[in-house]
This record gives C-alpha cells, structure tokens and sequence, in this order.
C-alpha cells in the first residue's frame, strides 16, 4: 500500500518539478521533429471500414509522426457520427470510409465546415458497397429481395442508398433497417435479417468464416450512377476550414502525409493491407482477401469525377434528404 504521508508527498511532487524540467530542458534540445509533437492536436474520425486504410497506414507508418503532427484517432459507430463531432467542434476531420452525404448534411447545416482532400471511388472492380446474404441463402439477386429485412450500415447515407438500390433493382416492399456494420454477419447468418446492404471488410469476413456470400458488389455505380464502372465517391477524407484557417502549415504537412498512405496502397499493397488490422474487423492474414477501394486527391479530380460525385449528391436532394442542392465542387480543397 503507497504511503501518503507529508513527507511522501512532498517528495513526489518534488520528483515531478525535476522530471518536468529535464524534460523541458530535453524538448528544447531536442530535434524539431520531436518538438513539433507539441503543436496541435488533429483529431480525425474515422468508422471500421477498409476504406479508411490510408489514415491508418499513414498512421502506423509514422508518416504523420515524421511530419511532426500530433494526430488522434477517434474511432464511431458510424459515419454520421464522424460528421456531427465535426460540426460540434470535437473533431477536425474525417478519415477515408466516411460517408460523402454525411459530410454534405453538415455541410448544409453549416455552410464552409469542411473540406475534402481526398475521396474513395468504389464500383464492381474497386469493391467497397456490396450486398450480402446467408451462404445457403436461396436469394439470387437483389430483385429477390422483394418484401425481405434488410439491413444497412448506420446513417442517413447507408440507408438511402440501401432502398435506392432495391427500388431501382425491383425488390419493392423491402424493409430497410439501419444496424452497426460490425453485426451485420451475424444478423444475416442467425436469419434476424434476408440481406444486408454493407460495405468491405464486412463481405469478406463472412465469406472467410463461412457464414455469408456476397450477392452482388459495386451495387452504387451500378444501380444509382448507371454504370458499374462509375466511379462511387461514397466516402471522403476531410479537415474542417476551421482547422485549415488555424493552422495552415500543419494542414498542408498532414494532407501531404495522408497522401503518403495513399501512395503506400497504390504501389505496395500487400504493405499497406495489414494495417486494417485494429481498425476494421480484420485480423492477420485475412487481410490479404479484402479487396481495396480506389483513391482520388484533391488535385485528381476530372470533370467526369465531379459529374458522377454530384449525381451521387443530387440523389439525397432528389429524395428530399437534402434541404437544398449541394454543390460538390465548392466542397473540395484547393490547395
């Protein structure tokens, strides 16, 4: 048991005002790598989907450490989330992986919140979206869906788009309901739900543990953009224009840090996979079977790009979730 006399007492606080100024008189010696640990905090959201895998390479790399940044990881539940710590101030960006029309809705409730830097296409060859079902399920297609439960990932966005695609695929009388990604093997393989509208790594956990398949992928490009090859912009990597105003110098060094993690998937994959390994619901070697979502930089975008972002967008004003037309290319940074 610790002895709190008087005598205890002083001497540790003693041994604190020491330690304090040989760190202090450390830090000023230090390198400037090591000092600019000191600056601010970013604290950037992110929700366990594959696609946030350049945050977290960048991060387990050390590539925002060797940029002398101080950057927090702030895992939700769901993208929605990620956008409301954004608007409360408790959050300065968001990873990869969070939902574009969740970004957009804070966005219309307060216009200039953020900007994006970098985004995720996904369609049926760079599979993100997907649609998944029991193994010996008998459903063949999304059209068999008619009058089934079916779940989606937590959020406007997940939801919406579930009930675009089973309109426009022909399952009329389908029951959407919203169900944290992380249970939604679970809630097909016990039957407490026929299908579920998900997003990587969730296909590729059921298919390895051999409880559900995967009933079609790239279901956005194809159902709600017209085309499976177009490129789905579903999720976004941001920083608020508070944070970029504050502090430029840093916003810029951990944009080009970010984009180090980027690069990493682009040409050393295999590098890069494991990482997934503590954010998502993928451990060790199954990381080598989730299929990889695309990446597009601020600086990377084509008009064609632009196009299909904002019908992705003009969708959510089409339903009414909107209050108002968002213009996606105001949203993005400049540079």
């Amino acid at each position: 048991m610790i002895n709190r006399n008087a005598p205890y007492a002083f001497n540790a606080t003693r041994r604190r005002l020491i330690q304090g100024a040989t760190l202090g008189a450390a830090v000023i010696a230090a390198p400037a790598l090591v000092r600019a640990q000191t600056g601010p905090v970013i604290r950037i959201g992110f929700w366990p989907v594959a696609a946030g895998l350049p945050f977290y390479a960048a991060v387990e790399k050390g590539y925002f450490k060797e940029a002398g940044l101080n950057v927090e990881p702030l895992k939700f539940a769901g993208a929605q989330q990620v956008m409301e710590a954004m608007l409360a101030g408790r959050a300065d960006g968001s990873a990869n992986g969070t939902g574009s029309a969740n970004l957009a809705i804070g966005e219309i409730a307060s216009p200039g919140l953020f900007k994006i830097f970098a985004s995720n296409p996904s369609n049926v060859k760079n599979v993100l979206d997907e649609f998944i079902v029991a193994k010996d399920s008998p459903i063949k297609s999304i059209a068999d869906l008619k009058g089934k439960k079916v779940g989606s990932g937590p959020g406007i966005q997940n939801a919406t788009l579930a009930k675009a695609v089973l309109e426009r695929a022909g399952a009329t009388g389908a029951t959407v309901v919203e169900l944290a990604i992380s249970q939604h093997v679970a809630a097909v393989a016990a039957g407490q739900l026929d299908a579920c509208y998900t997003l990587e790594p969730t296909g590729t956990v059921g298919r390895l543990n051999g409880t559900t398949r995967v009933l079609e992928t790239g279901v956005i490009a194809k159902y709600v953009l017209g085309d499976p090859m177009a490129p789905w912009f579903g999720g976004s990597a941001s920083l608020t224009t508070a944070f970029l105003k504050k502090y430029p110098e840093e916003s810029k060094k951990f944009i080009a840090a970010y984009a180090r993690g980027i690069e990493l998937i682009r040409t050393k994959p295999a590098e890069a996979r494991p990482f997934m390994k503590g954010y998502t619901a993928i451990e060790g070697p199954m990381t080598e079977e989730v299929p990889l979502a695309a990446y597009t930089l601020y600086n990377e975008f084509t008009p064609s790009d632009i196009a299909y972002f904002q019908k992705f967008f003009d969708l959510f004003t089409d339903k009414g979730i909107f209050a108002q037309k968002v213009d996606v290319s105001a949203m993005l940074y400049k540079g």
